[in-house]
């Protein structure tokens, strides 16, 4: 499918963009992929924009598999073939376990092992489906990871959620040397299912 929209290359860009472009090649992502794409129309937001996108990603208190399995879920709430994709191979290199991945892609409750996730998972199930989230839910992410983490892990989820629109209202692709992995219907949010509580006896 292609793009609705131009999305320069390097050799097309102004002087403006090519700045910006640098900034973010330079930096840890180390290639423009994806929703900067479009952003690039307008510098002086890709600019912001990719600073808040390297702070999320990189520098929360969150551990990368946990950052990364929010985004997962914002993805897959958004039904993003390439927020999917590309993060679903950054949470393997992060260590999330390969179970949940799928469980998230299919649809179904994941079996968490690791309660730290259990809760993320919950705490972004409803945010996402509801625009809010429960007092247990939240006091299970402000317990363990402070104010900070519950500020960070929302912005997370509503920073992958501002990804998620850009990418498929305008229909960035996917590089072509990377086969999509949810393989979903076009666009529309989907239902996460709630992860059961593991249990002191289990």
């Amino acid at each position: 499918m292609a793009p609705r929209i131009p999305l320069p290359s390097p050799e097309e860009m102004n002087e403006a963009q090519k700045a910006v472009y640098e900034k973010i090649v330079g930096g840890p992502r180390g290639t423009l992929v994806g929703p900067l794409r479009a952003a690039l129309h307008n510098p002086a937001l890709a600019d912001r924009w990719q600073a808040l996108g390297q702070v999320l990603r990189y520098e929360t208190c969150l551990p990368p598999d946990l950052n990364e399995l929010a985004i997962l879920l914002s993805a897959r709430h958004w039904n993003s073939e390439l927020e999917w994709t590309i993060h679903a191979g950054a949470a393997r290199k992060a260590g999330l376990d390969e179970k949940v991945i799928e469980a998230i892609r299919v649809g179904q409750p994941p079996d968490f092992k690791d309660e730290r996730a259990r809760e993320v998972y919950e705490f972004s199930r409803q945010l996402l489906e509801n625009g809010k989230v429960d007092d247990v839910a939240y006091a299970a992410v402000l317990d363990r990871w402070d104010a900070v983490g519950t500020v960070e892990l929302t912005a997370l989820l509503g920073y992958y959620s501002m990804v998620a629109m850009t990418l498929n209202v305008h229909r960035i692709p996917l590089p072509d040397h990377i086969p999509a992995e949810l393989n979903s219907d076009p666009p529309y949010r989907t239902s996460l299912p709630v992860s059961p509580r593991r249990t002191a006896a289990e």
